[in-house]
């Protein structure tokens, strides 16, 4: 059984067995004592409970999409941290050698720049030709065996630098697309819903103090939801999140 029908049967379920209960209830209660022109206690509970719990669930969401979001920035900080430090390092490689490392790492580079982020950013994937390219990057270095000591000391940490681009890249990959998953999408907008919708029943007049903190508060809901909305894809609506992979651009590739 998927779990939206799950989720479905569980919600009207409960709706059920409260109006029912509900129903019955009322049946007992005495019509001259039963006042409608008036708003219940009861209905200040529900309304100042509903207001808590979406609020704390709202606030989740906001945490969730902003960690995810820096989250996924730090592995393009990582990535291209990593993949300087393997130009860098280089220099104590032989010049044909050296060359062909900081060659093929500018390749990788302007691919994923140019290439890849674009496909990654519609598609939430990363390209067979970036991995290539940066599969030849690590055989480039893993595969030169030192001839001194000084370039003994550099081939660990060149090969170290390499695992760590190729972890990070992994970690990109893995966080490409939106971060929400769609039966929370349904639960933040049902709730809004249903937050601003509990207003009228505490019969709000039409007095303008009364009709300005109704606007004001729809308008705050609204904003929040936005708010997760931008930060939902960590790649799609952030334009600076590519910017430490530019930095490593060769002069006229940016």
């Amino acid at each position: 059984m998927p779990d939206w029908l799950v989720l479905a049967i569980a919600m009207a379920a409960t709706c059920g067995v409260v109006l029912l209960v509900t129903v019955l209830n009322q049946r007992r209660i005495d019509e001259e004592e039963d006042d409608p022109s008036e708003t219940p206690d009861v209905m200040e509970y529900m309304t100042m409970m509903v207001g808590v719990v979406y609020a704390i669930v709202l606030g989740l969401a906001i945490a969730g999409v902003w960690e995810a979001r820096s989250a996924a920035e730090d592995t393009v900080r990582t990535e291209a941290q990593a993949l300087h430090e393997v130009s860098a390092r280089a220099r104590a490689y032989p010049e044909p050698v050296r060359d062909r490392i900081r060659a093929d790492v500018d390749a990788y580079v302007t691919h994923v720049v140019h290439k890849e982020w674009p496909v990654m950013t519609e598609k939430g994937e990363l390209t067979p030709r970036g991995d290539a390219l940066l599969l030849k990057v690590r055989a480039d270095v893993s595969d030169y065996h030192p001839r001194n000591d000084f370039q003994n000391q550099s081939y660990q940490p060149l090969v170290d630098q390499v695992a760590v681009a190729d972890g990070a890249r992994s970690a990109r990959g893995l966080s490409a697309g939106p971060t929400m998953p769609p039966v929370v999408w349904f639960g933040l907008l049902a709730g809004a819903v249903v937050t601003v919708g509990l207003m009228f029943t505490l019969q709000i007049r039409r007095s303008g103090r009364e009709l300005l903190m109704a606007g004001v508060f729809t308008a705050l809901i609204a904003f929040l939801l936005f708010l997760v909305w931008d930060f939902d894809d960590p790649w799609l609506r952030s334009t600076d999140a590519i910017q430490p992979l530019k930095d490593l651009l060769p002069p006229g590739r940016s």
